[in-house]
């Protein structure tokens, strides 16, 4: 059992482990696939290749890698139904991978493999399947071109000397109706990567974060209506700097909400301008989770070393430790965040400032509770200059036991493309126009929030 640190989950180093009609492929892509080709054939292939061809698993190929290592720029990779027990590269620009049912196409690592999409092509896209059962992400978009620094989950210790010259973000990405469950760390990963949306999406045990956007500025990065359920973590934002919304989604269930962070275990730091508007953010106090890595249990929204961010019109209501609470991790101090017109309910504690800088502010939440007492009235938003306040406190909550990744339960059926044959675009020109204001304050706890 461990006893709950605010400050040190939000903190904390990170250490990581281990075309409107369908067109068939012809039959020289299958011989270059199963075979290879000689030089002349692959001439062959060039003019008989079109731009656009729809690649068929397993129709056409038996494996997915198989179709993506034949597909060019603005394919797509259709795949049926079925369980694929592999783990794929997606290093080409302008690819879509797309399964034809999102719930019957299934990757499944076998707790064995350790990545199960990973996409380092810019302006591509993963859409419309079930990814399972890696030992660290389920799909991983970033610059990281390193095989070896990727085995590592694409994070952590191995980034400490990062060269982002080296390795220059990934440009578009999208995921679109994916189910991630039971992953050893998360369950969508955007690391190192610009221009992207992560939506209509479900995560679950992951050990980690359902949804992780980190290392990047700008990030230009949309993270929309998707449903966190019995992760660890909900949605963590980490070193993910300007352009970062999180807009329209439902949190609940995890041990921790949502997390935006600032820390020296990636590049970038520290955190600054994301916003968080328009979320469910709800009982993340579940015991039948994974253990979260510090111990940290019962905190709605929590931001450590943050600056610049905006949390606004969220529903945060039933977590024990904290509804939202403001935090100094070492060497990283939050500020000028400001925290507005959000309904903090029904918490251990509702609001929590326990950040020294006076240029951080609450204002409109209609808490119970706060802490320090009176926080709204001594550091309102728009209030001018004050002086400093004493540090504010989570309730103490004890953590219980969590359970290995792999044993969480699958998610139920989630909605799937209406018509998977549509021709597919790129991730290109993402996340487009982004507006906050159109969420509004949430009203049902149970439900994916939707815009005006």
């Amino acid at each position: 059992m461990q006893m709950l640190s605010a400050e040190r989950v939000l903190s904390r180093h990170k250490i990581r482990p281990v075309g409107p009609q369908t067109v068939g492929v012809l039959v020289a892509a299958v011989a270059l696939a199963a075979a290879g080709c000689s030089s002349s054939g692959s001439a062959s292939t060039d003019a008989k290749h079109p731009a656009g061809t729809v690649l068929r698993v397993p129709q056409d190929f038996r494996t997915v890698q198989q179709a993506v290592d034949v597909a060019r720029s603005g394919d797509t990779v259709l795949i049926g139904p079925g369980v694929y027990k592999e783990s794929v590269q997606v290093a080409k620009p302008d690819l879509v991978l797309r399964g034809t049912d999102r719930n019957a196409v299934v990757f499944d690592g076998g707790v064995r493999l350790v990545n199960g999409i990973t996409v380092t092509g810019a302006g591509s896209v993963v859409e419309n399947l079930t990814v399972h059962g890696y030992l660290a992400n389920g799909v991983l978009f970033t610059g990281v071109t390193d095989q070896k620094l990727q085995q590592r989950g694409a994070g952590g210790s191995a980034y400490n000397p990062l060269d982002t010259t080296r390795f220059p973000a990934v440009q578009g990405f999208r995921a679109s109706r994916v189910t991630s469950y039971d992953n050893g760390l998360y369950g969508i990963y955007a690391f190192d990567a610009h221009g992207g949306v992560i939506e209509d999406s479900y995560a679950s045990g992951q050990a980690d974060s359902g949804i992780y956007v980190g290392q990047c500025r700008p990030c230009d990065t949309l993270v929309r209506g998707n449903t966190m359920a019995g992760n660890a973590v909900g949605i963590e934002i980490t070193n993910a700097s300007e352009g970062v919304s999180v807009l329209g989604n439902l949190v609940t269930g995890n041990r921790v909400g949502i997390t935006i962070n600032s820390n020296d275990q990636e590049a970038l730091a520290p955190q600054h301008g994301a916003v968080l508007a328009g979320n469910v953010v709800a009982d993340n106090n579940a015991a039948d989770t994974p253990e979260q890595a510090d111990g940290g249990f019962g905190i709605g929204i929590g931001i450590g070393g943050g600056t610049g961010d905006r949390v606004q019109r969220n529903l945060v209501r039933g977590n024990t430790a904290a509804g939202v609470i403001v935090t100094d991790p070492p060497g990283h101090p939050a500020s000028d965040d400001q925290v507005q017109g959000n309904r903090v309910t029904g918490n251990g504690a509702d609001l929590v400032l326990a950040a020294a800088d006076p240029s951080n502010c609450f204002s409109g939440n209609q808490p119970a509770t706060q802490s320090p007492a009176g926080l709204e009235g001594l550091a309102g938003c728009g209030a001018g200059g004050r002086g400093s306040l004493p540090s504010g406190e989570a309730a103490v909550v004890q953590a219980p036991p969590g359970v290995p990744f792999s044993q969480v339960p699958a998610p139920p059926a989630q909605p799937s493309m209406p018509d998977p044959t549509v021709p597919a675009a790129p991730a290109t020109g993402l996340p487009g126009t982004v507006d906050p204001d159109a969420y509004p304050l949430p009203v049902d706890a149970g439900a994916v929030p939707a815009a005006h």
